[in-house]
């Protein structure tokens, strides 16, 4: 990436004995969506915290636009910023709280009239200026927290978990609105969250966080689909485990319940004997034979959950359980527990985690 917008060079931060933030690096691009991902715990919004300037690093820079920041104060960085708790004042106005940095900043009241206006347009409140925070909904306060935070026109938007207090619908709603205003604006966003759906439908990348270390970065599709580590092969999707034994490491042939599959290429630096854990996303795995799929498995049906459009199907295979859905057809009666069944796969698809 030639010239980030944001860059976190060799960033490290300890509380006391307890290192919260390991060697963290990061380069941004301008425009570019991110998200921290993880568990509680893992040390994103610490990082986060880190480069809006309300945490002093143990180690490591931070720089925006080329400038180093470490040591600047968190008003001096021109990062607007957005709270999972919203911190609206509750004594003024959605126009006088939208308007505060502004009026801070010494913003003549015309401009920054004309400005508060325009921030409400941008979130579709357009009528709501003289409103009080007591008066809206959940999700109208965050909006109005992300157009307080947008109106001073900032550098940088971070958000942290600014979804996780709003019901399903809301979140669903209000996720697709700050992605499309992120994209209008054309703002570098770091937005935090332990939700991967928020994560792999809203980012342009993704850093999956784990005790404190970037586990992996990468596209959506990258972090989903060739996820590099065991850790973040579990947090992201579901995904099914199967164990298996390599009985010829030279051809790459995998003995599952006492049939073999190939794995040709993936099984570097193992031996016959070895044992595996193989890992298949549900969506990889199809009921009974299938063209295209190069491996198949005996197995027995576990469970049959009925979904409307979709079948979800549970298939027990030796001592492990597969789960994978079916679509639903008037036509095709769902499979019965209990009776005998294939599933296939493509070699391809199987994530060998190490």
């Amino acid at each position: 990436m030639a010239d980030p917008f944001l860059s976190i060079q060799n960033v490290k931060k300890s509380f006391g004995n307890v290192a919260v933030v390991k060697d963290f690096n990061l380069d941004v691009g301008a425009g570019e969506f991110v998200s921290f991902l993880g568990p509680s715990g893992c040390g994103k919004t610490t990082m986060l915290r880190i480069v809006a300037g309300f945490e002093e690093p143990s180690a490591g820079k931070v720089f925006v636009g080329g400038k180093d920041v470490t040591g600047l104060k968190p008003n001096q960085r021109h990062i607007g910023m957005v709270f999972q708790a919203y911190a609206l004042f509750p004594n003024l106005t959605v126009a006088q709280n939208i308007g505060f940095g502004l009026k801070v900043a010494g913003m003549p009241r015309a401009e920054a009239d004309a400005r508060i206006a325009e921030m409400l347009n941008i979130i579709k409140l357009p009528d709501f200026g003289d409103r009080y925070p007591y008066q809206l909904s959940g999700g109208q306060q965050q909006r109005i927290a992300l157009a307080r935070a947008l109106a001073p026109k900032p550098k940088l938007l971070l958000l942290d978990e600014p979804l996780s207090a709003l019901d399903a619908k809301v979140r669903l709603s209000l996720r697709e609105e700050i992605r499309a205003i992120q994209k209008k604006l054309g703002i570098t966003t770091i937005f935090v969250t332990h939700d991967q759906e928020e994560a792999l439908s809203m980012s342009d990348r993704i850093v999956v966080m784990n005790e404190g270390r970037a586990d992996q970065t990468g596209t959506p599709f990258e972090i989903y689909n060739r996820p590099s580590t065991k850790f973040v092969a579990n947090f992201v999707g579901t995904l099914n485990v199967l164990e298996g034994t390599i009985s010829d490491a030279a051809s790459g042939t995998v003995t599952i319940n006492a049939e073999e599959i190939g794995l040709k290429g993936k099984l570097n630096g193992s031996k016959a004997g070895d044992t595996l854990s193989l890992a298949l996303r549900p969506e990889a795995i199809s009921l009974g034979r299938k063209a295209g799929n190069d491996s198949n498995l005996t197995g027995q049906i576990a469970d049959v959950h009925f979904l409307g459009s979709v079948i979800r199907v549970r298939v027990g295979v030796g001592q492990s359980v597969v789960s994978l859905d079916t679509f639903n057809s008037p036509n095709s009666p769902p499979p019965v527990v209990g009776e005998k069944t294939e599933i296939s796969f493509s070699s391809g698809d199987v994530l060998v985690l190490h």
